[in-house]
């Protein structure tokens, strides 16, 4: 079969994305590792999916995510915001405010009128269950024993897991090292996501992510979200904050209670369009 897609990128966090509304696609986790291989497909960290809503009159789409190893996620922020460009880009809507289903949830989508987008990314979770993460109960941070030694870590969902350590630079974190161990440690049992987060003041961080099935990243929404979350609650942040990753700025607007919403904002852009072989 021969597949149409887009190739998109928020901040460098690169995605291939297919229009499953008007052409039939079944994504095995084959065909994900095939679009996704720098060299023998598109190449792209994640390939993401539009497809029906199942509830119509709570959401304009579906939105489904899969990581570069094939595997399926729940959440991804950069993502989010390519879906809305690409969704009223392909005139699959007009609406500047697009609910979509998750495997996370329901997020809301919000272009607004310089071409960024404001993603709703809902509340973040920070039970240990829903995470998911082995811990007895809810605290602001965690030891986590690596390599022979322990980090501090904050532990939160953003509709997928997070681990965030504080590291005095950022540029000198040890990611490709301690990335892969913090991301497949047993106390996360569906992995996670590793975010190293430099504070350079209350309104202003610089972070890097490991993420699960794809390594680093240029950037990470999810994470920038998950990091200003942890920060917040661990009396770090402000309510709005900076967050400078390698790919670019995002702004993350979280007002601190448990209840509330975390807002993303920041760019996305189509590259180019396409048609593969599947």
């Amino acid at each position: 079969m021969t597949l149409s897609f887009t190739k998109m990128q928020g901040l460098g966090n690169d995605f291939v994305v297919i229009d499953g509304v008007r052409q039939a696609i079944e994504l095995t986790p084959e065909r994900v590792r095939f679009l996704a291989h720098r060299r023998l497909g598109v190449g792209c960290d994640q390939v993401l999916l539009v497809e029906p809503p199942a509830d119509p009159a709570r959401a304009a789409f579906r939105y489904r995510i899969f990581n570069a190893d094939g595997g399926e996620v729940e959440q991804c922020g950069n993502g989010a915001r390519c879906f809305a460009v690409f969704v009223r880009d392909q005139g699959l809507t007009d609406q500047t405010l697009i609910p979509v289903e998750t495997a996370g949830g329901l997020i809301r989508l919000q272009v607004e009128d310089n071409g960024q987008v404001t993603v709703n990314m809902g509340r973040p979770r920070f039970e240990p269950a829903e995470i998911p993460f082995e811990a007895p109960a809810v605290a602001p941070s965690y030891p986590l024993e690596v390599g022979g030694g322990s980090v501090e870590i904050g532990a939160v969902s953003m509709g997928n897991p997070h681990a965030v350590v504080r590291v005095e630079d950022v540029l000198k974190a040890p990611v490709e090292s301690l990335g892969p161990i913090i991301e497949s440690h047993p106390r996360f049992p569906r992995r996670v996501n590793a975010g190293f987060m430099e504070v350079l003041a209350r309104d202003h961080v610089r972070l890097r992510v490991f993420e699960r099935g794809a390594g680093e990243t240029q950037a990470c929404g999810t994470g920038a979200c998950a990091a200003v979350v942890s920060g917040r609650t661990r009396g770090w942040l402000d309510e709005r904050v900076a967050v400078d990753l390698p790919g670019g700025r995002l702004v993350i607007q979280w007002q601190g209670c448990e209840d509330a919403p975390v807002f993303m904002t920041g760019p996305a852009t189509s590259v180019f369009t396409g048609n593969i072989k599947l």
